[in-house]
């Protein structure tokens, strides 16, 4: 039986006795420490233990009554998970690396090699489990004090750090973001220097930084660390592209970057659903192709909306996010301008029942990326857009409410088409489906079945009628 614990502490008692009984110098380190002074609540532990950390592990796992253990000889690491928890046990070990690979030569080492090769000093604090000094804190790069003021440096030069494994410029990026850190001009310039080395990362772990990112609180903060350091050119070419496309009229000027990243704040100050945030990142990628200089009216951007939903297909593929995530970014970068020239334009019952229809089950993502596209740097433009779009909103509840539209079909299906038509399957079906829809959506018929079916037998006979003459002219 799989033993439990009522708590960390209690579970990182247990590892210090099994380390005493077994004469195992351990230490918990790295990313449950910082945590834990930042009040977070960690459930991945990382374990130092000097000298035969895969043995350690395995005697733990038996202990604990956890059969399935993944070790990596190699490096002498081992991972068991257990209920909540994900404990990692690594051999105390110095690194060498070669120039094409970020996978490190290995040997054994002792505590301050194993610390001095973590990314940050922030992740090179270690606590001694065992009772001959118990709970002492070694912080030989004071990972503590950059801890209190938020300050991320490395352990060695930032030079060789990112040059011996580059995902750790994704790693700085991604705990400036998270939380709110400082990072240095050092610290950026030797990004900047070493920035081309991140191409020899795998897809996966760029991807897995780059989510992280983004479910940050505040996303911005790592997006455009991404641009001043480089990386974004490297990794995200078509965001790249959106630097410095100036979206112009006669009240405003912004840079199409900068709008983007501030949709995507906008966003996650109301929903931390990723793919939703993706769609904010996302929505104006097609900007850069079709931009147009107007007269007296400025830069235009017509199609971006279809061509945006045509271009997400490779870039999500490249990312290798799910598959899953494609129809419904698609829906929403198409549709993203739908509701905002509602609120322009007036709003009719008909313009409105076909937005509906449109976003399906979708829709409350689509309005929330709309009211988040609303920027601009002044105050009373912002307000005046945001007044309009309230209104859209209530207008679509207004409706929606009434015609309950998110699940839109024809009350009518093709099989009593096919009966009272007299008609086999053929597009013909299909064509009067779609007109009772349209005369729904219109407003001409209300949404139900008894409705929608005297319609079709008003229209049907003179449809059918001139299908059939078209195709007479067309035989003879």
């Amino acid at each position: 039986m799989t033993k439990e614990f009522k708590n960390t502490d209690q579970l990182l008692e247990f590892i210090g006795d099994q380390a005493d009984k077994l004469g195992k110098e351990v230490y918990v380190v790295g990313g449950y420490l910082r945590d834990n002074l930042l009040g977070i609540e960690v459930k991945d532990l990382d374990f130092t233990v000097i000298n035969d950390g895969v043995g350690f592990a395995r005697e733990v796992a038996k202990e604990l009554g956890v059969k399935n253990i993944v070790c990596y000889q190699k490096f002498g690491t081992c991972m068991i998970r257990l209920k909540n928890y994900k404990l990692e046990f690594v051999q105390a070990r110095s690194e060498k690396y070669n120039r094409d690979s970020r996978n490190p030569i290995v040997k054994k080492g002792n505590l301050k090699t194993d610390l001095e090769r973590r990314d940050f000093t922030i992740n090179t604090l270690a606590k001694r489990l065992t009772s001959d000094g118990l709970g002492e804190l070694t912080d030989m790069f004071n990972g503590q004090k950059d801890l209190e003021n938020r300050i991320l440096r490395t352990p060695l030069d930032p030079l060789k750090t990112f040059e011996d494994d580059p995902l750790r410029m994704l790693r700085a990026v991604r705990f400036v973001a998270r939380y709110n850190f400082k990072i240095d001009n050092v610290l950026i310039e030797a990004i900047k220097s070493k920035c081309l080395r991140v191409k020899i990362v795998s897809q996966e772990r760029i991807t897995d930084e780059f989510i992280k990112i983004m479910q940050s609180p505040k996303p911005s903060i790592g997006l455009d660390l991404l641009r001043k350091t480089g990386m974004l050119k490297i990794l995200f070419p078509d965001l790249h592209n959106l630097i410095g496309v100036e979206q112009r009229g006669m009240y405003h000027h912004k840079d199409v970057w900068f709008h983007t990243i501030k949709v995507v704040d906008n966003t996650a100050k109301v929903s931390d659903k990723l793919v939703l945030r993706l769609a904010a990142l996302y929505h104006d990628i097609a900007k850069p192709r079709t931009k147009r200089f107007v007269e007296n009216i400025g830069w235009t951007f017509h199609g971006h909306d279809a061509l945006g939903a045509k271009m997400i297909v490779p870039i999500i593929r490249q990312l290798k996010l799910p598959k899953d995530y494609i129809p419904y970014l698609q829906k929403l970068i198409r549709l993203h301008l739908r509701p905002i020239s509602l609120s322009d334009e007036g709003v009719t019952e008909s313009a409105i029942r076909r937005l509906i229809v449109s976003a399906g089950e979708d829709l409350d993502d689509l309005l929330t990326l709309c009211r988040a596209d609303i920027t601009s740097g002044n105050p009373k433009r912002v307000k005046k857009h945001l007044k309009n779009f309230d209104l859209v909103e209530k207008r679509i509840q207004e409706v929606e409410e009434i015609d309950s539209l998110r699940t839109f079909q024809s009350p009518v299906d093709g099989n009593e088409i096919m009966k009272v038509c007299n008609l086999g399957s053929s597009p013909m079906v299909g064509k009067l489906k779609t007109m009772i829809e349209e005369a729904i959506l219109d407003g001409d018929i209300p949404y139900d079945h008894d409705a929608a079916f005297d319609y079709l037998l008003r229209i049907k006979d003179e449809v059918l009628q001139k299908s059939n003459s078209i195709k007479h002219k067309t035989n003879a």
